[in-house]
């Protein structure tokens, strides 16, 4: 009795500790999911909504749990429908009936995969346009010529207002307004957070002036430079949030939003073949403008031609960061080892960091007006918006606000230490070996 009493005591105990693994394993890859959500997803969000529409069925106003099960269509029903037994369908639940005119009514609002990702790849592009565009302005709003608030030489580095702006507006539309805006489009919530928001934002132009400070011999500079620009970011992002939780709590007094919503809802193919087809032919226009702009300006050079060259270029690492970010949230490995880590954003920000100093490099080493120009474009343009202020304050209040705020800590060191160290001896390489005379 004894014996058997020890046994499942025993038993008992390994239950307990097997069940407390499972769970703590569990409410760790739910909070590894939260914490990429927070910041991108990159094109899994195309993959899991369909996923997601596929795989379950629809409630009315998706409140109420069915009652019963929906037996499956019998095959000669789909016949009659128009519908061969192989063809993939959605039953859709509407007042306990399944019919026809709801699959077929759930079919018209899905477009085909390769248009689903051209819509998605064109919205990036405009919204990435718009967010060089609208970080040129900060730069020259704050710079030294108008308000004299950001310089080269000072820790306030000229990439700091539009970071800030950046991370104060992804606390509103990236964070608290970003499910409003996905059941209006999906592709606009990604348009805004990953495309502008992500393009206004940099972090590789913020680690090239803090890596140029220390060269200078400004090392406490360049510490500041990145200590303090941390905390006014994750200071931006949280008074962003609770702004908008604000704005929110104002908005659910009044229906004014539902009806909206209900108005300028993207639900059909229609709808989305539309707004497509405006998208690009803007993106067309923009390019179109930008490139005649930059063909006047580029011999003589100067900002203008860097500007044009840079919203020309910028698209593609709007593009290259958000197929990047399916990588946040799924770890090293099969096993997925640290996968609170968001691998996509920081190997983004890493790599431009990097490509960034090596541009800086090769100007110097040219130094030719027309180098100069392209070079000072693609760093502007393409690594200004490979690189992101915004999705990272995102993710690292993510996980400042889970139950491992330690993370958001690591999350930030490891991001600016593997960038500033890669950055500075990519950087300084070709000053040591060839004795090349940077002049910051």
């Amino acid at each position: 009795m004894e014996r058997m009493n020890s046994w499942n005591s025993s038993v008992s105990r390994n239950s307990l500790t097997l069940s407390r693994r499972i769970s703590h394993h569990v409410d760790d890859d739910v909070e590894s999911e939260s914490v990429s959500e927070a910041g991108d997803i990159g094109d899994r969000a195309l993959h899991s909504r369909r996923h997601s529409e596929s795989s379950s069925f629809h409630l009315p106003n998706d409140r109420t749990p069915a009652t019963g099960i929906i037996a499956p269509i019998p095959a000669s029903n789909l016949i009659s429908y128009g519908m061969t037994p192989g063809q993939s369908m959605t039953p859709v639940c509407i007042d306990g009936k399944v019919g026809p005119e709801n699959i077929r009514n759930e079919a018209d609002r899905e477009l085909p995969r390769t248009l689903n990702y051209a819509s998605c790849l064109i919205h990036l592009a405009v919204f990435g346009v718009l967010g060089v565009l609208t970080r040129y302005l900060l730069q020259k709003l704050f710079g030294p010529k108008v308000a004299g608030v950001t310089n080269d030489q000072t820790i306030l580095y000229p990439d700091l207002p539009s970071n800030m702006v950046g991370s104060f507006l992804m606390g509103w539309f990236g964070v608290v307004f970003k499910g409003d805006i996905s059941r209006v489009s999906e592709h606009l919530a990604i348009a805004i957070s990953t495309g502008y928001l992500g393009s206004l934002t940099t972090f590789s132009g913020w680690n090239q002036k803090m890596l140029e400070l220390s060269v200078s011999g400004h090392w406490l500079f360049a510490a500041l430079g990145f200590f303090i620009g941390l905390f006014l970011v994750a200071f931006s992002i949280i008074f962003g949030i609770e702004t908008a939780k604000g704005f929110r709590w104002l908005l659910n007094k009044s229906s004014i939003t539902k009806r909206y919503e209900m108005k300028w809802k993207v639900n059909t193919c229609k709808r989305q073949l539309g707004v497509m087809a405006v998208l690009l032919a803007v993106l067309g226009s923009l390019w179109g403008v930008f490139g005649a702009l930059a063909k006047a300006k580029f011999k003589h050079g100067g900002s203008a031609a860097q500007l044009w060259f840079g919203c020309m270029v910028g698209p593609v690492g709007v593009w290259i960061r958000w197929f990047l970010a399916r990588l946040n949230g799924r770890g090293l490995g099969k096993s997925g080892l640290m996968k609170w880590l968001p691998f996509g954003t920081l190997i983004a920000n890493v790599s431009a960091a990097c490509v960034m100093a090596a541009l800086a490099t090769v100007k110097e080493a040219v130094n030719t007006r027309n180098c100069d120009t392209v070079v000072a474009g693609v760093q502007f343009g393409l690594m200004g918006c490979l690189s992101t202020v915004s999705t990272f304050a995102a993710e690292f209040n993510a996980m400042r606000e889970s139950k491992h705020p330690w993370r958001a800590y690591a999350y930030a060191t490891i991001t600016i230490c593997v960038s500033f160290s890669l950055g500075i001896l990519i950087y300084c390489v070709p000053v040591w070996t060839r004795g090349f005379d940077i002049d910051t």
